[in-house]
């Protein structure tokens, strides 16, 4: 067994990454940090649990730590992040350079040159980077990251489209109100309504999706030629990111053809990895966030609705945005790193 720290403990993503660590197969939770206000306290005294299973009893006792290098123990060897992107900004690289590799959900440092961006089932082999940013930075440690939970969500769609040429994608999404947090939405905000703007998300789908799906050439990515352009809007359901997607191609591909690629692309074999990556649907009304969204026990994109257009097809596509889109990914990118000896 791997022990392993949880930065950010306390929060809606920190207590997604307990749940699905607490039975993991190869990780041990050892460490749990947090904010100095809650440093010193035990978990049960520092987190309010709102997840949808009971606080583990092997985490109840764990006495929580700062957030820093010093308070974190010398056996821990991977510490999953999902610390705010300003607080991972400061920490993230004293603790890759203490010697710690950290798989980080937090935003800050994505599309850094020497930062692997990783959806284990697109890009593994950028895991490359890590060697170029030990030997830039001097680092012991690594730092990797996850991509934005919407941003994962279309991905490993686009992934098996690539092989008919993509040329530029538009994307409209329906975002759950889970992707900003207990906190991040009001209810007096979001019942009833709809909000079409999510501060920054718009931007993280364009240009993340590029370095995903961009080239690793030994020294660098080279990211993808496509152009990609995405409106993000806020919807009043709990979890499950739903999609539009609109795929232009140089081929010309038929919804039948879409439907088989996506089918048929292969899922990774890491402990967390769904049997199937991306679940197709022959119904025009399908995927939908409560019935789908739990698919691969969370893990899993589904897709459905294709129709062709004028340039290539028109799709929706869905996932869990704290499972899949957050937590999930983070643990899938550890496992990752343990099995290509990155730990």
């Amino acid at each position: 067994m791997v022990d392993v720290g949880i930065l950010g403990a306390t929060g809606a993503v920190g207590q997604r990454l307990i749940q699905l660590l607490e039975p993991h197969p190869e990780f041990d939770i050892a460490t749990l940090t947090a904010s100095p206000a809650s440093a010193g306290k035990t978990y049960k005294e520092a987190a309010k649990w709102r997840a949808d299973t009971p606080m583990p009893d092997s985490v109840t006792d764990i006495e929580v730590t700062a957030t820093d290098p010093d308070a974190i123990g010398d056996d821990v060897t991977l510490l999953f992040s999902s610390l705010p992107s300003g607080v991972g900004a400061e920490v993230e690289p004293d603790l890759a350079e203490a010697g710690y590799v950290v798989s980080s959900n937090s935003s800050n440092a994505r599309m850094a040159d020497d930062v692997p961006l990783i959806i284990p089932e697109v890009n593994a082999d950028h895991l490359g980077l890590i060697d170029v940013q030990r030997d830039d930075r001097g680092w012991d440690g690594a730092l990797l990251k996850n991509p934005n939970c919407s941003t994962i969500t279309m991905v490993p769609t686009l992934a098996a489209l690539d092989q008919y040429g993509l040329e530029s994608v538009r994307v409209s999404t329906l975002q759950a109100v889970s992707g900003a947090g207990y906190s991040g939405v009001t209810s007096m905000e979001i019942i009833d309504n709809a909000i079409p703007h999510i501060g920054g998300e718009e931007q993280k789908m364009e240009s993340e999706s590029r370095k995903l799906l961009g080239e690793f050439n030994g020294a660098e990515v080279v990211r993808h030629s496509m152009d990609v352009a995405a409106s993000c809007n806020r919807i009043p359901t709990i979890d499950g990111h739903l999609e539009n997607v609109w795929a232009d191609t140089s081929d010309d591909v038929t919804p039948d053809e879409v439907s088989a690629a996506m089918s048929a692309y292969p899922s990774a074999t890491l402990p967390s990895s769904p049997e199937r990556l991306i679940h197709t649907f022959e119904e025009p009304d399908r995927p939908q966030p409560r019935l789908d969204r739990n698919r691969g026990d969370g893990m899993a994109v589904s897709a459905g609705g294709f129709r062709r257009t004028e340039g290539g097809v028109q799709y929706n596509c869905l996932a869990h945005n704290t499972i899949r889109g957050a937590a999930g990914a983070s643990v899938l990118n550890g496992e990752l790193l343990l099995e290509e000896g990155y730990l």
